[in-house]
């Protein structure tokens, strides 16, 4: 999995491509703490590039959601398609974690 990221308007958006599954979730969640330890609060996942979330994936993602939280912070998710829309949806992670057609979209949202 490759990840790139801005921060604009203080808002850090993350665009990741490839897998999330247990081997790359380790990449992620790496990145992700060196972010929390750089202070982020708000973050926007762009997923449009990710075409394979396993469970492993979808608890990474909760447990950084969570830690935003615990600063009042957030995660919103954005440009969800295909298969990985699908296992947010049964998942019933989108009821969980906001997610938007756009990054523009998802970055108004903390307006």
């Amino acid at each position: 999995m490759q990840i790139m990221s801005a921060v604009q308007d203080g808002i850090t958006i993350a665009t990741l491509t490839g897998r999330m599954d247990a081997m790359t979730t380790v990449e992620f969640d790496r990145w992700f703490n060196e972010q929390r330890a750089g202070g982020i609060t708000r973050l926007v996942l762009n997923l449009q590039g990710v075409d394979y979330i396993s469970s492993a994936g979808l608890r990474s993602l909760l447990a950084a959601a969570k830690q935003l939280k615990t600063h009042n912070g957030i995660l919103a998710l954005c440009c969800l398609g295909g298969t990985v829309e699908e296992v947010f949806r049964i998942s019933g992670f989108l009821s969980i974690l906001p997610s938007f057609p756009s990054v523009e979209a998802a970055c108004a949202s903390f307006q």
